[in-house]
């Protein structure tokens, strides 16, 4: 079944340029999926009684849902496409996605919306790292 991320990268009307595609559509898929799973569970960590307690994963949720979903924006754009400013955002993506697992890990065992966070994260982490990988290869400095 195609994805509607595949579908759009299918119908560009150019050339990717190198890009590999289903790297490229694994990650936009992590970190649209990761980013809705950080913005939940911030909001879920907000109900919990204590509240006061999550402080720092409310934060750190909140950060990895912006920088998740600014990431997909940057590699769904590719009229113009510099490389060097999407390694720049997979690595700040990665950075962001190790914080939040680390922090949401901490919570886990209390939290079921923090394990998924975890998970979330852990998966948009990996499939940052390996689009990074295929550009560097792609894309020598």
């Amino acid at each position: 079944m195609t994805t509607v991320v595949e579908a759009m990268l299918d119908t560009y009307p150019t050339d990717l340029g190198g890009v590999d595609p289903d790297r490229l559509a694994s990650c936009i898929e992590a970190c649209v999926t990761c980013a809705q799973a950080c913005t939940a569970c911030a909001d879920a960590c907000l109900a919990e009684p204590m509240v006061g307690r999550l402080t720092r994963c409310i934060r750190t949720n909140a950060d990895c849902a912006v920088v998740c979903a600014a990431t997909a924006a940057v590699l769904s754009r590719h009229t113009g496409f510099d490389v060097e400013v999407a390694l720049a955002v997979l690595n700040a993506c990665a950075t962001a996605c190790r914080a939040c697992g680390d922090e949401c890990g901490r919570h886990a065992d209390m939290h079921e919306h923090c394990r998924v966070c975890a998970e979330a994260c852990r998966r948009c982490e990996q499939a940052c790292a390996e689009l990074i990988a295929s550009l560097k290869t792609t894309f020598p400095a």
